[in-house]
């Protein structure tokens, strides 16, 4: 008996010793706890002063390859609800929206004529007139601040809109390298490469950000998520490399474009603005996302945009809001499976299959699902990419609900917390590393993550994700300090400009070839 005893403490004795290695060397502090700070770019922000104001950082005109005038499309973002406009046609720096000399326009505009390219005539604002089909009057003054104001008078109430000044799509005949800029006078319409816009918009002083990588990487053509960004694939490999190494080099560029254009090729984007976080955020550099609508149709002009905090609606404001983070990304349109099979896994489990909204998505998910197994089969081919996106908005871009808004975000470091409050929102999803860590229900406004209860899953990072009936709407980054968190580390780039966009076919030939 006194032998089993024996025994008995010294398999308890190892049992409490193998248990206690388990627990991440990070465990120290009061109670078990970690101790984290938390920095988020939220931090300063008076959620009860401040406004959020619809933003369009990213749209075209029939100036370079749009199918809709100056004219039309600022009609367009009014009747929409946008505050702040930013025209970024390529290659022509927009300095105003009185005439089209103003800006240049007519230099590419005509180039385009000679192609036979252009849509038709161009049709500016001048300083006052009526829009052609709500009949609403306007009046553009250019303020003492140095702004642009649109105010108009429509149904008897009184809306202003702000350009956003010298917006531009940089590199506009290189292969899809394409840079959005603003608040600086630069322009460049040769073949050029991502560096060479960003070297330019740094020396003008500008602010930036790479549209739309999956367009140049092709990751839009990828069947699934599973294939895009791999950081195993050597040409993946160096996509990534190249990315991150450009945004460390030159801090004007606040970050990537993940959700645009109803989200078809932006749809694998958001992976890998969460590799390059993984990399940056130990070192405590964060990376910001837009979302926009690079609309070159009047129907696009709402799939995509971003809201900014400020408390007034001006330039300065707008730019200390995209330099800081204060602003989330939003879009009505989700195209990646992946998210939208675990939106709907957790909105059959907490609200049911019941209602409009989680029939759409489950339209989308068989849809996809079905692309997916067709393809598999060989009854699609097997250069198919996913099926077609989510889309919340109608066919000609006007979302008919209510809209879902993040009210707060706030961290509390005593306690160790984040807290992400909502406004008609269904789900809240927590991301680190790239990983969906927590999903929660948020019809009561409020939702709150505990690091402590996901210690094992946290790098260096958490970001959130709302959910609702009003789109998809994307916080940006909170850092994190602790003991045991991730090391700093340096990456090697190297960039071949402008032929590397070739490096994209070769994958995706290999892709389809293995498939």
């Amino acid at each position: 008996m006194k032998k089993c005893r024996i025994v008995f403490s010294l398999l308890l004795c190892a049992a409490m010793l193998f248990t206690a290695s388990a627990v991440p060397a990070a465990a120290g502090g009061a109670n078990g706890r970690i101790d984290y700070t938390i920095t988020s770019p939220y931090a300063d922000v008076d959620w009860d002063g401040t406004n959020q104001y619809k933003t369009a950082l990213h749209t075209h005109t029939n100036a370079s390859d749009g199918d809709i005038t100056l004219k039309e499309s600022i009609e367009t973002h009014y009747l929409q609800g946008f505050d702040i406009v930013a025209t970024t046609d390529h290659g022509i720096n927009n300095k105003s929206w009185v005439k089209a000399e103003d800006s240049d326009y007519h230099l590419i505009h005509d180039m385009l004529a000679l192609l036979k390219r252009n849509e038709g005539e161009l049709v500016y604002l001048g300083n006052s007139g009526t829009f052609d089909n709500c009949g609403a009057r306007y009046t553009l003054t250019r303020e003492a601040n140095g702004d642009d104001y649109l105010t108009v008078n429509g149904d008897g109430a009184v809306r202003t809109i702000l350009r956003l000044p010298n917006g531009i799509e940089n590199n506009a005949v290189s292969i899809n390298a394409h840079v959005n800029s603003w608040f600086c006078d630069y322009q460049d319409n040769g073949v050029n490469d991502y560096v060479d816009a960003l070297k330019g918009v740094t020396k003008a002083g500008g602010v930036c950000v790479i549209n739309h990588p999956g367009e140049y990487t092709k990751a839009r053509n990828d069947l699934t998520e599973d294939e895009a960004y791999v950081e195993s694939d050597p040409i993946y490999r160096y996509y990534i490399n190249k990315f991150y190494g450009l945004l460390q080099q030159y801090p004007v560029c606040i970050g990537v474009d993940v959700n645009s254009k109803g989200d078809g090729r932006t749809r694998y984007d958001r992976k890998l603005w969460d590799i390059m976080l993984t990399r940056s955020t130990p070192g405590g550099k964060n990376i910001f996302a837009i979302a926009s609508s690079d609309a070159h149709q009047a129907s696009v002009i709402n799939t995509g945009y971003s809201r900014l905090l400020m408390t007034e609606l001006n330039s300065a404001q707008a730019r200390k809001a995209l330099e800081s983070g204060q602003f989330f990304a939003c879009s009505y349109c989700n195209g990646n499976q992946k998210d939208l099979e675990n939106i709907l896994e957790y909105l059959e489990k907490y609200y049911g299959t019941d209602g409009e909204l989680y029939a759409k998505v489950n339209e989308t998910v068989e849809a996809m699902r079905t692309r997916v197994q067709n393809v598999a089969d060989g009854t699609e081919k097997k250069k198919s990419s996913a099926a077609s996106p989510l889309r919340l908005i109608d066919e000609n871009g006007y979302f008919n609900g209510e809209e879902t808004f993040i009210t707060a975000v706030t961290a509390d470091n005593d306690a160790d917390t984040i807290t992400v409050k909502t406004d008609n929102a269904k789900l809240v999803r927590f991301i680190a590393d790239g990983k969906v860590i927590a999903v929660m229900k948020a019809d009561e406004g409020t939702c709150t993550l505990d690091l402590n209860e996901y210690a094992d899953k946290l790098g260096a990072y958490v970001r959130a994700e709302v959910f609702g009936e009003g789109g998809f709407l994307y916080t940006q980054p909170l850092l994190l300090r602790y003991d045991g968190m991730p090391e700093a580390r340096e990456y090697r780039w190297i960039n071949v400009p402008v032929i590397d966009a070739l490096f994209a076919e070769v994958r995706r030939l290999f892709t389809i070839l293995t498939r």
